[in-house]
């Protein structure tokens, strides 16, 4: 655009330069012609002659260039305009051309599918029957393909045979092919899992009935020993040679812990020969075994809330020590300038002190003592920044190893 405005003016200066030209030219024809040619000869005119004004020239080539330029630039804009509606144009019968086409290659392939399902349907039902085989098979896949080419399908307005229409034709058989022959081999795995399935199910429902019947048969068993061995009453029994606590316990068809129970002795205690021992009655049994069980019960509860605590220990103490170290690394330029410790203990000497320190550095933490006129202080750290050491103080607080809650923030230096 600037070297079309540079030659338009070029061109404009060189109209105008020859307008001047002629205007001189002519206004010197013109004066020629009016004086003799004796005075042009003789005596020169003293008198300057006057060139007219083209002034009025320029500024007219100028408006004419100017409307040159705004009719030249809009000519382009038409073209540009233009253009760009042929390549919508012609993108828009591309894409419905694309469509078109991808419309009948899904219904040429639903087509197909449809026929070649219908085909292993067919397959799967006489293989179930037994009337078929491999052979057999085979030929009904092939039956199978050569129906499903030959299903008619939408013809296309006008179809051009070509080398790519071929390889495509070529390439939509193989498919296909492929979909039948693994669709019938998912139906007759599914077949086989499904058989499988249900002679499994019916293994386990017979051994969970076999199971039962053998717990039930146990059970009336070991009650009706229990109601022979176990006494009505509670009995004195003199030890004997060979007897001990689990086989009087396997004898009276009671728990072993019962029994060393009923006669306030370990379940781990060797008896004497000749010493007497109490037989409880089936009624003390069960009380006692009824006492065991809540004992056992009380003793797994008092488990569960120690893990419990544990549990909570540990996690309030990992959370103190994830935001000791959040806090480390969050620390500014704004914090209090120095460093801050963290006082523990406050020792009356200086042994009570080292013993303190001891304990806090078996936990993993840097201590220091610091003499003071009202004892020595056992002080953990240092930390850079007030926000780090308020963070470490929460962790001691939180740590069962040292036992403390009265860990306080202390300005070091």
């Amino acid at each position: 655009m600037n070297f079309s405005r540079q030659a338009l003016l070029g061109i404009g200066m060189i109209i105008g330069g020859s307008v001047m030209l002629y205007a001189m030219v002519q206004q010197i024809g013109d004066s020629n012609k009016s004086q003799p040619a004796s005075a042009m000869v003789d005596k020169p005119s003293n008198e300057p002659t006057s060139a007219q004004p083209l002034t009025t020239d320029i500024e007219t080539e100028k408006r004419i260039l100017a409307q040159k330029q705004k009719e030249r630039a809009a000519r382009v804009a038409e073209q540009e305009r233009r253009a760009k509606q042929f390549l919508t144009e012609q993108e828009a019968a591309e894409a419905q051309a694309l469509a078109k086409a991808r419309a009948e290659s899904e219904q040429y392939l639903a087509s197909s599918t449809a026929s070649a399902e219908d085909n292993v349907k067919d397959n799967v039902k006489n293989s179930a029957k037994g009337a078929t085989t491999d052979s057999v098979n085979n030929s009904t896949n092939k039956d199978a393909t050569k129906n499903t080419l030959a299903t008619p399908t939408s013809k296309p307005a006008k179809v051009e045979t070509s080398t790519n229409s071929t390889d495509s034709a070529e390439a939509k058989k193989k498919v296909i092919a492929e979909q039948q022959e693994a669709k019938k081999q998912t139906a007759i795995k599914e077949q086989a899992a499904a058989k499988k399935s249900a002679e499994a199910k019916q293994q386990a429902d017979a051994k969970k009935q076999a199971d039962a019947l053998v717990a039930a048969q146990k059970k009336r068993e070991a009650d009706e020993a229990a109601k022979k061995a176990t006494p009505k009453s509670p009995s004195d029994y003199q030890v004997k040679k060979g007897d001990g606590l689990i086989k009087l316990a396997r004898q009276y068809n009671m728990p072993v812990e019962v029994l060393a129970q009923a006669n306030n002795i370990s379940p781990s205690t060797a008896l004497q020969l000749g010493q007497s021992i109490t037989i409880p009655s089936r009624k003390q049994v069960q009380r006692l075994a009824r006492e065991a069980a809540n004992a056992e019960q009380a003793r797994e509860a008092n488990r569960q809330k120690e893990d419990a605590l544990a549990k909570k220990s540990a996690d309030a103490k990992r959370d103190a020590q994830q935001k000791l170290q959040e806090a480390r690394k969050e620390v500014k330029e704004t914090d209090a300038k120095g460093s801050f410790g963290v006082q523990v203990a406050l020792a009356n000497d200086q042994a009570k002190a080292d013993e303190m320190a001891k304990k806090f550095q078996a936990a993993g933490y840097q201590v220091r003592t610091s003499p003071t006129s009202r004892g020595v202080r056992v002080i953990v750290g240092p930390e850079r920044g007030k926000v780090a050491a308020l963070a470490l103080k929460d962790k001691i607080n939180s740590d069962p190893k040292v036992n403390t809650t009265s860990a306080w923030v202390l300005y070091w230096r």
